[in-house]
């Protein structure tokens, strides 16, 4: 008996899922049949995609809400489309683009629109990430022009940096009694000894 699945993908924890999830609720998949991923969609090594192919078989079908949210690699989507439609079977419904509907007009007309339509919209998630990595460059370096510092903050060494050392440097603390005692990391604390 055919089942249904959802996949939902999200780069980064801190993003929301919700609407992905609002989507294939409506379009009747439960919990149960969800699959979250909250990581970067740069490739397909993603811990819930990785159970979802072991689960689908053949003739079950795939719900996606947009073809972004399967990937942003171009040819990585390609090839996953293909692995999943033509070696696994599975039929897929990409929500956002009826067009990308492998229950549909499985002629050869409707195979070949299909497939444009994808390689189209698989070119544009894989754009659009270049272009978020672009955005990104440029906006780190207008700040720095600025003089705004990025990372976390210098942290200024205070009187407990300076008695740790000096208690670590005659013997009287291991480094990473000195380290712990004024709060810092052992890297951290070896790295500002080097610099003092």
């Amino acid at each position: 008996m055919p089942k249904q699945y959802g996949y939902i993908h999200v780069s980064t924890k801190e993003q929301n899922e919700e609407r992905q999830i609002i989507a294939l609720t409506e379009a009747g998949i439960t919990s149960k049949q969800l699959y979250i991923d909250k990581q970067s969609g740069k490739d397909f090594n993603r811990p819930e995609y990785i159970k979802l192919l072991k689960k689908l078989h053949r003739g079950d079908l795939l719900y996606i809400k947009s073809i972004d949210r399967l990937g942003r690699n171009y040819k990585e989507i390609q090839e996953q489309w293909r692995f999943l439609t033509k070696e696994k079977g599975v039929d897929i419904c990409i929500l956002d683009m009826p067009l990308l509907d492998t229950r549909k007009d499985k002629d050869l007309t409707g195979i070949l629109i299909a497939d444009i339509v994808l390689q189209l919209l698989s070119y544009v998630a894989e754009t659009e990430r270049d272009m978020i990595r672009q955005r990104q460059k440029e906006g780190i370096k207008a700040a720095i022009a600025r003089g705004i510092h990025l990372g976390r903050p210098k942290r200024e060494l205070d009187e407990s940096f300076f008695n740790a050392l000096n208690a670590w440097k005659s013997g009287q603390m291991t480094c990473k009694q000195a380290a712990a005692s004024c709060g810092m990391s052992l890297s951290n604390f070896r790295y500002h000894a080097e610099k003092v």
